[in-house]
């Protein structure tokens, strides 16, 4: 007969995604981890397999929870405008107990030259952010707040390159004041087309 699991995996799992977040993959141990899920080390392989493997079921639940948590901020907003600042200013400020940048980045520089799983993972993320920014600024073209001289499509990639670098800077360049005239200066496009 199977043991019950003696503990939640879905909180260990959190726990390995704040290790690996502020310590990236490969300076991370498995004794970091074990230590730091509170858990034993077999129970870890059984659960989640090898350092790999639980790294992109990591990778997952971030996509899933913290990138989902931006999403629904900004979807069903009336203004496309105030919902792009919106995403752009929840990556500057976090509020809350996580680590500093983004888990998605750090793994695109970590890893994603030699190793083609990880590298599938961010290529998939940095897509659903970009096509959010696509159906926003669409959704803003519709509603007349955004003209329709410029290609939805292009502008999210300018405004996802960017968010790309906010999201790097964040964790060498905190300065609060900084990271809005960033912001203002990356938007202005937006404010300075004509209707």
């Amino acid at each position: 007969m199977a043991r019950s699991k003696e503990f939640d995996v879905d909180n260990v799992l959190g726990k390995a995604m704040t290790i690996f977040w502020q310590q990236g993959y490969e300076k991370t141990s498995m004794q970091d981890l074990v230590t730091g899920m509170g858990i034993h080390k077999r129970s870890m392989y059984d659960t989640f397999g090898d350092k790999h493997t639980l790294y992109m079921k990591v990778m997952e639940r971030y996509t899933d929870t913290v990138s989902g948590k931006l999403e629904s901020k900004v979807e069903g907003l009336p203004s496309a405008k105030e919902a792009i600042r919106l995403l752009f200013e929840a990556v500057a400020f976090k509020k809350g107990p996580e680590p500093k940048g983004c888990l998605l980045v750090n793994t695109a520089v970590e890893l994603a030259n030699h190793d083609p799983e990880a590298a599938a993972k961010v290529t998939e993320a940095f897509l659903n952010t970009e096509q959010l920014l696509e159906r926003l600024l669409r959704q803003g073209q519709e509603s007349g707040e955004l003209p329709c001289s410029f290609d939805p499509a292009d502008m999210a990639a300018y405004l996802h390159n960017a968010l790309v670098g906010l999201r790097v800077l964040v964790k060498t360049d905190p300065e609060a004041g900084r990271l809005q005239t960033i912001i203002n200066i990356t938007l202005k496009p937006l404010d300075s087309l004509p209707v």
